[in-house]
């Protein structure tokens, strides 16, 4: 029987799951591009490695290296552009998709400027430190390109793994922010008080971000990174770390440390990147996968749905379903054979069950993703009210959090509340 000689409440029932399908695959492109992104962030991550010991030490011997990933890093930003330039942008979306273009937008605009500054690094025309930080923006931007895409996803399973990569690629990111902090400070000789609390700053929301990946990631990938966190590297680096940690001006250390520093960590964090990889190969053979069943299960659903709409009366007394709470109660059975309405009454139920169940995976799964929104909420408060940048808002909430043995969303919701007391104190000052 055609589609549209069925009756309303079974044309309605493949429509559902036609939405499914067609969110799947604007999934699929999404996750194609999250894939492309972890690439890009990892070149991006390399080239800010190399150009921060090049500048750091005049270490011109790494040159070389560098003029390689800058290429590396160039090739995968234009695939990267690509595929945003792919994207529907005039289909009309949700606020998640909103927000998602609102963040591709600032990484335009941050990838504007990476000729100039790579121009300027050959030229020792900018800080070491300078450099770090215009390249961590940008890695920054495009790790909230990911959160967006884990955010707006529909599909439990899929958040979930996209909420592993993410987390795991913020784990990582802090990794490579560590391994520029501790160049600095071995270069210098010694860690003074601020590069001591930026180290353990970092090592500490790498822990909280890789404990976040552990919760949502495969058995497969938690045997992986065990491998990773168990290798001799993970060990030197446990070591270094005491060393910075107890050096100041009178206990000083030789300054070649450096390097091997720089080449340890850079191992370390291209033992993050081969998971990394997995990771993003487990998300596209998730979303195939996915596809494939969903596309079976509408072809199902039409051939039974079609038996059943030539089993029941003439078309004009068909009638629809009642759906109040999630219950679903059938019309009286007069209307339609009582097996073909029991049939037609048991495939709504297990639509309506698998969308509670959907609903009920994808609040847990963004569970992580609604306490970072809080953090950076609480954050932009800060940045507003006190003029801090980013980082500082960041290290006075941590502060905050270690003094007081909280979480650091526990911090940002203390936060929130008395910005909402005030607010409201002075709208009913005015009244």
């Amino acid at each position: 029987m055609a589609e549209r000689n069925m009756p309303a409440a079974l044309r309605f029932m493949l429509a559902a799951r036609r939405c499914d399908l067609q969110g799947l695959e604007e999934l699929v492109h999404t996750c194609k591009l999250v894939s492309n992104i972890a690439q890009l962030v990892h070149a991006l991550q390399k080239e800010r490695g190399y150009s921060n010991i090049y500048l750091g030490r005049n270490a011109t011997h790494y040159r070389t290296e560098l003029d390689q990933f800058s290429e590396e890093g160039d090739a995968l930003e234009r695939i990267v552009r690509n595929g945003f330039e792919l994207m529907d942008l005039d289909a009309v979306g949700s606020a998640e998709r909103g927000r998602l273009y609102i963040r591709i937008a600032h990484v335009f605009y941050s990838m504007e400027s990476l000729g100039s500054l790579r121009r300027r690094i050959r030229d020792h025309q900018i800080s070491a430190r300078d450099a770090t930080a215009a390249f961590t923006q940008l890695i920054g931007g495009l790790l909230a390109v990911v959160f967006e895409a884990a955010d707006s996803a529909a599909d439990p399973e899929i958040t979930r793994s996209l909420v592993a990569l993410f987390n795991f690629m913020q784990g990582k990111e802090l990794a490579g922010q560590e391994r520029a902090t501790g160049v600095a400070g071995f270069a210098h000789g010694y860690f003074d008080d601020e590069h001591k609390q930026r180290m353990q700053s970092l090592i500490d929301n790498q822990e909280r971000s890789f404990e976040v990946f552990l919760r949502y990631a495969s058995d497969d990938a938690k045997a992986r990174w065990q491998v990773i966190c168990t290798n001799e590297v993970q060990a030197q680096t446990e070591g270094f770390r005491k060393i910075a940690a107890n050096t100041h001006p009178a206990a000083s250390v030789d300054t070649g440390l450096c390097e091997f520093w720089f080449e340890m960590q850079t191992q370390r964090i291209n033992a993050m990147q081969a998971l990394e990889q997995y990771l993003t190969q487990q998300l596209q053979e998730q979303c195939k996968n996915s596809i494939r069943e969903i596309r079976d299960e509408v072809s199902s659903h039409r051939r039974l749905l079609g038996q059943l709409a030539e089993q029941h009366l003439p078309l004009e007394q068909a009638r629809l379903f009642n759906v109040q709470d999630g219950d679903i109660t059938p019309q009286p059975q007069d209307v339609m054979p009582t097996q073909v309405s029991r049939s037609i009454l048991d495939l709504l139920q297990l639509q309506t069950r698998q969308l509670q169940q959907a609903n009920d995976e994808l609040t847990e799964a963004r569970a992580s993703l609604n306490e970072r929104k809080l953090i950076d909420r609480a954050k932009h408060l800060l940045m507003s009210e006190s003029g801090l940048s980013e980082n500082e808002a960041h290290a006075k909430m941590q502060r905050s959090a270690m003094d007081g043995g909280v979480r650091m969303v526990d911090v940002a919701q203390r936060l929130i509340a008395a910005a909402e007391r005030v607010k409201n104190g002075a709208r009913t000052a005015r009244a």
